[in-house]
C-alpha cells in the first residue's frame, strides 16, 4: 500500500515538498449531479435571484481559483483554464469541471471544488422550493500529467 504523503514519518500533516517535481501540464475533469423534483427544475427559469445555471457556473471557476484558501494542505496553483458547465439533465443538474495548469502538482482538488461549490450554489438558489434537495455523486472523472500518470474513471 502506498503510503500518504500529507504525512511525514512520525505522523505530523504536512504540505507535500513539490520543489523538486518538474512542471508539465496538469488537467483534471469532476462532476457533480443535483437531485432536483420536476417542479423545482420547471422553476428554474423564473428564479428571481437569477439565472441559476449560470451562477453556480461562475461559483464553481471562483471556488476553484480559492480552493488553497480552502483545504488546509493544497498547493496555491496558476491556474490556466478553468471550465464549468451546469446543465439540466433528468432528474436534476448535472455539473461538470475541468482545470488546468502547467506545474508540480496536479489539480484534482481544485476540479472537485469546482463541480462541488457550483453544486451548493444550486442549492442555495433553490433551497426556497424544496429543502429535500440532495448534491450526489461528486467525483473525479480525470486526470492527466504528473508522475503518477493520466487516470480515467472506469
Amino acid at each position: 500500500m502506498r503510503k500518504l504523503s500529507h504525512y511525514d514519518e512520525t505522523g505530523k500533516a504536512r504540505m507535500v515538498d513539490v520543489s523538486g517535481k518538474p512542471d508539465t501540464v496538469r488537467t483534471a475533469r469532476a462532476c457533480a449531479f443535483v437531485k432536483l423534483k420536476p417542479s423545482v427544475l420547471k422553476a428554474l427559469p423564473g428564479n428571481s435571484k437569477g439565472n441559476p445555471l449560470e451562477i453556480a457556473r461562475l461559483a464553481g471557476v471562483m471556488a476553484a481559483k480559492r480552493t488553497s484558501d480552502l483545504i488546509p494542505l493544497c498547493h496555491p496553483l496558476l491556474l490556466k483554464h478553468v471550465e464549468v458547465d451546469a446543465e439540466v439533465a433528468r432528474g436534476g443538474i448535472r455539473i461538470t469541471s475541468s482545470v488546468t495548469t502547467t506545474g508540480a502538482t496536479g489539480v484534482e482538488m481544485e476540479a472537485l471544488t469546482a463541480a462541488t461549490v457550483a453544486a451548493l450554489t444550486i442549492y442555495d438558489m433553490t433551497k426556497a422550493l424544496d429543502k429535500g434537495i440532495e448534491i450526489a455523486s461528486i467525483h473525479l472523472l480525470e486526470k492527466t500529467g504528473g508522475k503518477s500518470g493520466d487516470w480515467r474513471r472506469g
